[in-house]
């Protein structure tokens, strides 16, 4: 028997242009930089950067190659009518950003063309051609996002269909059919997108950009590609304006997992790649500072969980009775609630790609499960606080150096006058601790408490000192846990060193300035343990 040959599926994600339309979301430039880094590592094989141009941020993010391994692509609209190739200030601006591909957005619904741009059919067909060519001439790969393209054929399918082939004879490399307003059905993305390959333009070119506004984007987006689509653009999580996106995150293990898909097609991402796509999930949302959602896909607290009864009991006999994937293949764990032996398997994956050895004795490991899911349902949150899961890992598996032990500290808020009659808040801070014995002080005043106890922890660390001078703290998160005064507290602290190196530490506590302390801590500990690590002297301590 003949094998089958497997086609290939692009993944397009657009989470920093797109997704940053979701109310609430402003991308830094630093948050740009570190998801582009996330999707890059896990293999998507486009990540759209921004519109250069637009705005200082996204222009800023354009002046460098952001991707190693992913093409870096610019968004950006078509020229305008009237106006020139050469002439036009917007295209220039895309042409010169350090950018592999650019993704051009054009009209494709005549009644948008007369509305929106306010010019003729003509002339919105000649600005689609001469941007893919300008585009193709300045050494860039063109796509482009036909515009409300389902709602465009259902109104004219002539002149929809004739941006889109107007964009491919140009030399765009793909296609992209948007269903910008979302409210397009499955059966009819399939029968259009089987209509448009009908006329002309190869699967292969083609593209789906769903929208979420009916709650099917993600089967609008395989329905494209049952219908003979190539490429799928989307988001992490389904971020994006109004409803959101097309969720990346439930789309890949969809096509990389289920036979329907997986027997014929093929992505750019590897099975050790889908295992961390929960981990890429749940480190997005803390980026964001918002709380993972539960019930989401495969990537959810609550995919793989079971409450006690008939479900757990088929369980615990055979994982496949209530499971329609097993649960580490995407880098989740099963939870059986009347269980405390869930989740094993995945901690010591976790344990092994940090390069923790295993202990022969089994009781530790098991503690360390149990502390951590005592933790997490005290608040902590362990899959964005990666340095410190793994200081609670070496410590209780093994050893964490004691490099210095504080022994109390204290902050103070006080409002008062200045000299010149202005009134302030200055915070302040005390910390003391001990090293090889010997007792220290350190007092600091800060933009801030948090700012202040930071400065003072580590002001004087007596040998640890010149370790720790290109330690800074690049993000402060703070997330309440539950309501009122009295309400639990989740600190997430982001540090970095001159070496790049980025790490998160957690602190939980019903005082938000305790909770602070805990991360600084395991920020400054988890650096000194991996200056040892490098140069080899951990056993030694």
């Amino acid at each position: 028997m003949a094998m089958t040959v497997k086609q290939r599926i692009y993944l397009y994600d657009t989470t920093l242009r797109d997704g940053q339309q979701t109310p609430g979301i402003d991308f830094s430039v630093e948050d740009k930089l570190a998801v582009a880094k996330m999707l890059d590592e896990f293999g998507l094989d486009y990540v759209e950067g921004g519109y250069p141009g637009a705005n200082p941020t996204d222009t800023a993010f354009f002046t460098g190659k952001r991707t190693k391994r992913a093409k870096f692509s610019a968004f950006g609209m078509t020229k305008r009518a009237g106006v020139s190739v050469s002439n036009d200030p917007g295209l220039a601006v895309l042409l010169q950003a350090e950018a592999d591909t650019v993704c051009f957005v054009a009209k494709s619904w005549d009644y948008h063309v007369r509305v929106a741009l306010g010019c003729s059919n003509e002339e919105n067909l000649e600005a689609i051609a001469a941007s893919v060519e300008a585009a193709r001439d300045a050494g860039r790969e063109a796509l482009v996002d036909c515009e409300h393209f389902f709602d465009g054929f259902k109104a004219n399918p002539d002149y929809a269909l004739a941006c889109a082939r107007t964009a491919f004879e140009a030399g765009a490399r793909w296609v992209v059919l948007c269903d910008t307003n979302g409210g397009t059905q499955p059966s009819e993305v399939r029968t259009i997108v089987e209509q448009v390959i009908a006329c002309g333009i190869p699967g292969e070119n083609l593209g789906i950009h769903a929208h979420d506004d009916t709650g099917q984007a993600v089967a609008n987006s395989l329905a494209a590609v049952e219908a003979g689509v190539r490429q799928i653009q989307g988001t992490l999580n389904g971020i994006g304006e109004r409803c959101g996106n097309a969720d990346l995150i439930t789309i890949i293990p969809t096509l990389m997992l289920k036979p329907a898909f997986a027997d014929r097609f093929e992505t750019g991402i590897s099975a050790e790649a889908l295992a961390g796509v929960s981990r890429l999930s749940r480190g997005f949302d803390e980026l964001l500072n918002r709380a993972p959602e539960a019930q989401a896909p495969y990537v959810g607290a609550s995919a793989f969980a079971t409450k006690a009864g008939i479900h757990a009991s088929a369980l615990a006999k055979e994982p496949q009775t209530y499971e329609h994937v097993p649960p580490e293949s995407v880098g989740n764990r099963r939870r059986v609630m009347v269980s405390d032996q869930g989740g094993r398997a995945n901690f010591v994956t976790e344990l092994k790609r940090r390069g923790i050895e295993i202990p022969k004795d089994g009781h530790k490991l098991d503690a360390l499960i149990a502390v951590v899911k005592e933790r997490e349902a005290e608040g902590y949150a362990y899959e964005g606080a990666d340095a410190s899961f793994e200081l609670l890992a070496r410590r209780m598996l093994h050893t964490v150096p004691d490099f210095f032990r504080v022994t109390s500290f204290r902050c103070m808020v006080e409002r008062r006058f200045d000299a010149n009659g202005v009134l302030k808040t200055i915070s302040e801070a005390v910390v003391k601790v001990t090293i090889d014995g010997e007792e220290k002080m350190s007092v600091a005043e800060g933009r801030g408490p948090v700012n202040a106890l930071d400065v003072a922890l580590r002001k004087d660390l007596g040998k640890f000192q010149t370790e720790i001078g290109d330690l800074e703290l690049a993000d402060y998160k703070v997330r309440i846990l539950n309501g009122g005064t009295e309400a639990v507290t989740r600190v997430l602290i982001e540090s970095r060193d001159s070496t790049g190196a980025r790490w998160s530490t957690v602190g939980v506590s019903d005082n938000i300035i305790d909770a602070s302390f805990q991360a600084l801590m395991d920020s400054i500990v988890y650096k000194l343990m991996k200056n040892r690590e490098m140069a080899g002297l951990v056993a030694a301590e």
